[in-house]
């Protein structure tokens, strides 16, 4: 129900709600907030908390499947721009998030361009096009439809990357981004390490969340792309600031 994913959407941004909140964000009477409460904490998404609610710990990283449809409009056009940025000839890393899956769709034509990239979809999306593939090998993350990585298993410092496409779950201003998996952040930390370039693709949402485990400080990000609701604080702060961020065409 579209009311009750707002009460989510809202509960990723700013961890802990009171009642009160809700109901004059949602618009709504206490009993029919209680009742997507009640239905929400039965299905072990929310819990309850004195006068309010929070998520549940192990729905803090939300599943692909969700994240694959949440905000797509915004993920689209982070794609689109971060594509304007891959040249024929360049050997990128593109992350496995929802939202770096996207620029899989935007470069297929572009030319002699290789993908180094350990997301499944990403391999699906690019499978039967002229660019050339490779995957990083080592344990299948079946949640996260993705390989984690191990250096006894792929032998990152081979690899030449000029511009990776990186994804998280939180970006703040004094820690960075972040993201919830620690097998996910070694393998990020890696190509952060190997790159040329290091972009981020964040939608709006991810901003001023530091969420389970540190990926890289903002010294060591090139470029943020991210949607046109990012609040407007976030771009002063910024300017200030080695880190370019981008806001994506609408």
């Amino acid at each position: 129900m579209e009311r009750q994913k707002k009460i989510l959407d809202l509960l990723t941004v700013k961890k802990v709600l009171k009642m009160n909140e809700l109901t004059e964000e949602l618009d709504i009477s206490v009993d029919t907030l209680r009742r997507d409460i009640n239905l929400l904490s039965g299905q072990g998404k929310i819990e309850k908390i004195y006068g309010g609610i929070k998520l549940t710990d192990r729905f803090g990283e939300s599943l692909m499947e969700d994240r694959m449809v949440n905000h797509m409009e915004e993920k689209e056009r982070i794609a689109r721009t971060c594509s304007e940025f891959i040249q024929d000839g360049d050997c990128i890393y593109i992350d496995s998030g929802s939202t770096t899956y996207q620029i899989a769709k935007y470069i297929k034509h572009k030319k002699q361009l290789t993908v180094i990239t350990a997301s499944i979809p990403v391999i699906q999306e690019l499978m039967n096009s002229n660019i050339e593939l490779i995957i990083i090998g080592g344990k299948i993350r079946k949640e996260e439809q993705s390989v984690v990585a191990f250096d006894y298993i792929f032998n990152f410092h081979e690899l030449n990357v000029r511009k990776a496409f990186i994804c998280c779950s939180g970006v703040t201003i004094d820690r960075g981004i972040s993201d919830y998996n620690l097998e996910e952040a070694i393998t990020r930390k890696k190509i952060i390490e190997l790159s040329k370039e290091v972009f981020v693709a964040a939608d709006s949402t991810k901003f001023g969340k530091d969420v389970t485990v540190s990926i890289a400080p903002l010294d060591r990000i090139d470029t943020i792309v991210t949607d046109a609701n990012v609040d407007r604080s976030f771009l002063a702060k910024f300017k200030k600031m080695n880190t370019n961020l981008v806001i994506a065409d609408s």
